[in-house]
């Protein structure tokens, strides 16, 4: 990366909140307000399409990373802890809260709460959450200015961009490909969006119905036209061309076509 490029603030709160699909909506939140939690089980509910916010999530499937500037000690201090029902996704987190080789603890579930009977109980209530999307869904942080937390959450779906990144097995060069690409993402994308990461060797079928020939691919499906990035996700003109929107006199002339940058 270049010297001049963003870094992620010294100062910050990353919590996470999964389904047990394996799905996850996240924040990166650098002013360290409350209750973000309640935040993520709307964007689930609406990303989703549930009946209503599954807070029984809180705490069996949340994760959460805190790092600040000890003044007395004069160093960069990182406490991250995670339910035990999620441990097993630490290389994301430390992808998308950009905390390479960052040593996740368990945390202490409150006993019934988290007890497997207890959360198969929402199965048939939420059966969407037992599915897996391949979603990783970034709450945007709010404003001061505005009403702590109590508006409805965006996400791209509904404003903002929706994404699909293509890649080939789970292995070191993805996981640095979706590290690059959320710290890219959050340097210059100013909305909020969904992206979607779609194994290749899992589901060709998808591959071929996007016209996937090569991986890394990342495809913007919304909003139209559409367009992709392929190969190397380093570049951040391209990913500026991926996310640039003709004005609505060329975007009708355009809306069938596909764009390759």
């Amino acid at each position: 990366m270049s010297a001049n490029r963003k870094t992620e603030p010294l100062s910050f709160k990353g919590i996470a909140l999964f389904t047990p699909g394996g799905d996850i909506a996240y924040c990166i939140d650098t002013q360290k307000q409350a209750r973000w939690h309640i935040s993520l089980c709307l964007a689930l509910q609406q990303a989703l399409g549930l009946a209503e916010p599954p807070h029984f999530l809180v705490p069996c499937y949340a994760a959460t990373v805190d790092r600040w500037l000890d003044n007395r000690q004069q160093s960069v201090q990182t406490v991250a802890a995670a339910s035990p029902l999620v441990l097993r996704y630490v290389p994301l987190l430390n992808a998308i809260f950009d905390t390479p080789d960052l040593v996740w603890q368990a945390t202490d579930l409150p006993g019934g709460v988290c007890d497997p009977l207890v959360l198969a109980s929402y199965r048939s209530q939420f059966p969407q959450l037992w599915q897996s999307h391949d979603l990783i869904l970034r709450h945007r942080q709010v404003l001061a200015a505005e009403p702590p937390l109590m508006s409805q959450p965006t996400f791209a779906k509904a404003q903002g961009y929706v994404l699909r990144l293509f890649v080939a097995g789970n292995s070191l060069a993805t996981e640095r490909t979706l590290k690059n690409l959320h710290r890219l993402l959050g340097e210059f994308l100013q909305q909020p969006y969904t992206l979607k990461v779609i194994n290749v060797t899992q589901h060709p079928e998808l591959a071929e119905a996007d016209q996937i020939s090569a991986t890394p691919t990342l495809l913007r499906v919304y909003p139209l036209p559409m367009r992709r990035v392929v190969g190397s996700l380093d570049n951040i003109e391209q990913l500026q061309g991926l996310f640039s929107v003709p004005d609505s006199s060329q975007e009708n002339e355009s809306e069938a076509q596909e764009h390759e940058i």
